[in-house]
């Protein structure tokens, strides 16, 4: 029933004009996550089971369950017939804390606010301002996106995942994560982006661009978000107020700007 890599070769028929064949084709796994803080069982998402370290410190550090990367003592990855849990060894005083305000959370694929059980938990507004005042240029934005589809591998199989990426101020690709969650897939970047120094730059995501996209973008302290799709009215907002520059409908011919456009070289009609 669980599978321990991240796709699997099924048989299928296809079908197209009436004419039908029998093939064997590549489809995404998702498995449930159990995050384990401690010793205590926090959440469990829906998620492509590959870069699980990265994913359990950037939900960390996206929660606020941690505040340094360096608060993560280890990580303990353990495959158990119905899931994999993931055991991590966190600083007493961020756990004492986790437990004071420990809710339930269990998630499901796209589903960034699962089990908050208030609305004062669904929306985690940002206590965030970011005031990078670099200016990104126009040409840095298409050279990203131009890198991105070779280098979506399980997407390119499956076809059924999203992908996060880290460009730098030219636009070169430096790191992405895919997972058939956008959140999680976010997550994944923001932690592996925490253990390694690429400097200045900013965000990719295959997805649309939902509030928690922007909220775990500020959270890390990144300037700008990039989405293949639309983002959401609150999204803009949040945005707006943390200072992130948010670009959605990103094509290689065009591109939206929703919030703080001064951070982009572009020529105005």
């Amino acid at each position: 029933m669980i599978s321990t890599s991240s796709f699997s070769l099924v048989n299928v028929t296809k079908c197209r004009l009436g004419s039908c064949t029998e093939l064997e084709d590549f489809v995404a796994e998702e498995v449930p996550v159990a995050l384990i803080y401690n010793g205590i069982s926090h959440a469990v998402m829906l998620a492509s089971p590959q870069d699980l370290e990265d994913f359990a410190l950037g939900f960390s550090l996206a929660e606020g369950i941690l505040n340094e990367p360096n608060q993560l003592y280890g990580v303990e990855v353990v495959h158990q017939d119905n899931g994999i849990e993931l055991r991590l060894e966190i600083a007493a005083e961020r756990f004492h804390m986790l437990k004071d305000r420990r809710r339930s959370m269990a998630g499901r694929t796209g589903c960034g606010l699962c089990g908050a059980e208030s609305l004062a938990q669904a929306l985690r507004l940002p206590d965030v301002r970011i005031e990078n005042s670099r200016v990104f240029d126009e040409a840095a934005i298409k050279k990203s996106l131009a890198s991105l589809e070779p280098l979506q591998h399980l997407q390119i199989k499956t076809g059924a995942t999203h992908a996060s990426a880290w460009a730098d101020v030219d636009g070169n690709v430096l790191m992405l994560r895919e997972d058939v969650g956008r959140h999680n897939a976010l997550d994944k970047l923001l932690g592996a982006r925490a253990k390694a120094d690429l400097g200045d730059g900013f965000v990719i995501t295959t997805s649309r661009a939902s509030y928690e996209m922007v909220q775990k973008t500020a959270v890390a302290g990144v300037s700008m978000l990039i989405a293949i799709s639309a983002p959401t009215g609150l999204a803009i907002r949040v945005a707006e107020q943390c200072g992130i520059s948010l670009v959605g409908f990103a094509r290689a011919e065009q591109y939206v700007v929703y919030t703080h456009p001064e951070r982009l070289n572009i020529k105005k009609k």
